[in-house]
């Protein structure tokens, strides 16, 4: 499923380390498009991984690092058929189904609960094991951060 093309390819330089994460335009092009459109400001630069929970999920993209703020544009729901394992990367919402801003959760683990009620937009494809090192908690006491995100073609 993941693809080398650079326009849909993000790198996060995170505090433990980079991780490379396919976009998955195919299965959320909104959403993709959002993500990249985000990048580009610079939006998630210094953001923090704010919930953390062992076994499950890390998740980022609040500017207030609380789970509370987002960009202020919500996004139409866009489910679909990608799984949440290991590596998925979907966005958080809150309860309305069109609710999701600029938070998303990369998957620890198997989450296939979640399957058909988030929407998936992308996969881990290297670094797996420095999203493994991030520091856990609800809310993360002292939690790492996104250093920087860029689209790959912009990185060159």
């Amino acid at each position: 499923m993941s693809t080398n093309d650079p326009e849909n390819t993000l790198i996060m330089e995170t505090t433990q380390g980079n991780v490379t994460i396919a976009l998955l335009p195919d299965l959320a092009p909104n959403h993709c498009a959002r993500i990249k459109e985000l990048v580009r400001q610079g939006f998630y630069d210094g953001i923090v991984f704010h919930r953390v929970i062992d076994g499950f999920m890390a998740q980022t993209g609040c500017p207030n690092g609380t789970g509370t703020g987002g960009s202020g544009q919500k996004l139409d729901a866009e489910f679909n058929d990608g799984k949440h394992v290991r590596g998925a990367v979907s966005m958080a919402r809150a309860a309305p189904p069109n609710s999701a801003d600029s938070q998303f959760f990369i998957c620890f683990d198997d989450a296939s609960f979640l399957n058909g009620e988030y929407t998936m937009w992308g996969e881990v494809t290297e670094g797996m094991e420095n999203v493994d090192k991030l520091k856990r908690g609800e809310p993360v006491a002292d939690p790492d951060q996104i250093v920087s995100l860029r689209v790959a073609a912009d990185a060159a």
